[in-house]
């Protein structure tokens, strides 16, 4: 029997770019720093699925959604021959067109909701909007996404599964088809027009185009930061004043109300120091502190530390919250006795735009 051209070149590199991008946004979450890497992926990753719509609605041979075999019984019977005598089939089988329907909706739904978390939680990207009014809710947006995540990966890890199973126990061309495009048939095999080619070409193109232009331009509409860069010196000049000229200015968002109260009520032993004031420039820095701390802050780090501390608890060190220290605990201590660094309190050692008021991950400079 002959071999005839089944899957097109813009197909296999799809397939390439998807199991690389997958892969990608399955391991980029593990690491702080990589979480906009991990948006960017996972924007790329709906393009390509929105281009494969697109392709799935044109006259493709073996491409076309109409193609498709959705018919349960057919599906049951492929499912119940995988040990048996299997159907070949030279498109998609019952089992793959499935799949690759719940892929794409999956994809799409963890894109929204990743989308949706990191306006939500970080105050970034498109939805950067939604973390002044929603930010309570954070840990729920992150939970949604994880689940249709997971739930992709599930999909992804079976329709893998299977086409190995198929390779072992039926010697299947389908996973050497992926590779070269062909299949044994009689059947007439795919030619695409010019117009499929230029479209093929342009899907492509423009998906790692749009990967690199986003990974080299984090201030575009879907990883730009909403968060607002603060100027304490024009806002703030008596903390500022006061404060730089002894430490690390620390943005009143990272300690509850009570331990500012507590440290303002403290002053002539402020760690060690005599830190006194004059009563109008500390009630002035109190009150600053107050309004402005974790309980009416509404980025994720405000929450998680002031969550991590029991009620009846008053820490006036951020270091010693065990929010601090579990986000730290990697972290060898030798390197917080570096001379660049000196003390685990020089957060801005490592933060660059810590005196600012932002630690987005993003902004970590490597140790």
């Amino acid at each position: 029997m002959k071999k005839i051209l089944v899957w097109s070149l813009y197909t296999r590199l799809f397939h390439v770019l998807l199991m690389v991008l997958m892969l990608a946004a399955f391991l980029t979450p593990e690491v702080k720093r990589l979480l906009s890497w991990h948006v960017a992926i996972g924007y790329t990753l709906a393009l390509l699925f929105a281009f494969r719509i697109l392709w799935g609605l044109m006259d493709v041979k073996y491409s076309k959604f109409k193609d498709f075999n959705f018919k349960l019984g057919d599906l049951k019977e492929y499912m119940f021959s995988i040990f048996g005598t299997k159907k070949e089939y030279i498109g998609h089988n019952p089992a793959s067109s499935y799949a690759i329907v719940l892929m794409i909706a999956l994809t799409f739904l963890a894109v929204i909701t990743g989308a949706l978390a990191y306006g939500v939680k970080e105050g970034m990207g498109i939805f950067s909007f939604m973390n002044h009014t929603l930010f309570r809710d954070m840990k729920l947006f992150k939970e949604v996404h994880e689940v249709f995540a997971n739930a992709l990966m599930f999909v992804i890890g079976a329709h893998i599964a299977g086409v190995l199973l198929d390779k072992i126990l039926h010697r299947s061309p389908a996973l050497q088809s992926m590779i070269d495009g062909m299949k044994p048939s009689s059947e007439e095999g795919l030619r695409l027009s010019l117009f499929q080619k230029a479209f093929g070409i342009f899907w492509i193109g423009f998906s790692i185009f749009a990967l690199v232009y986003m990974l080299a331009t984090p201030q575009n509409i879907f990883l730009a930061d909403g968060n607002q860069k603060m100027d304490y010196a024009k806002s703030e000049p008596t903390f500022y004043k006061e404060c730089i000229s002894c430490h690390t200015l620390y943005p009143p968002f990272l300690l509850p109300e009570r331990s500012w109260v507590s440290m303002m009520q403290t002053l002539d032993n402020h760690f060690g120091d005599d830190a006194s004031l004059d009563p109008a420039t500390t009630q002035s820095i109190k009150d600053f502190l107050v309004k402005n701390s974790a309980e009416y802050s509404t980025k994720e780090s405000a929450w998680k530390i002031m969550n991590s501390m029991p009620k009846d608890q008053t820490l006036l060190a951020i270091t010693e919250t065990s929010y601090w220290k579990g986000r730290h605990k990697e972290i060898d201590k030798e390197v917080f006795k570096r001379a660049d660094i000196g003390k685990p309190s020089n957060c801005k050692a490592c933060h660059t735009n810590f005196e600012n008021g932002l630690l987005n991950n993003r902004d970590i400079k490597a140790l």
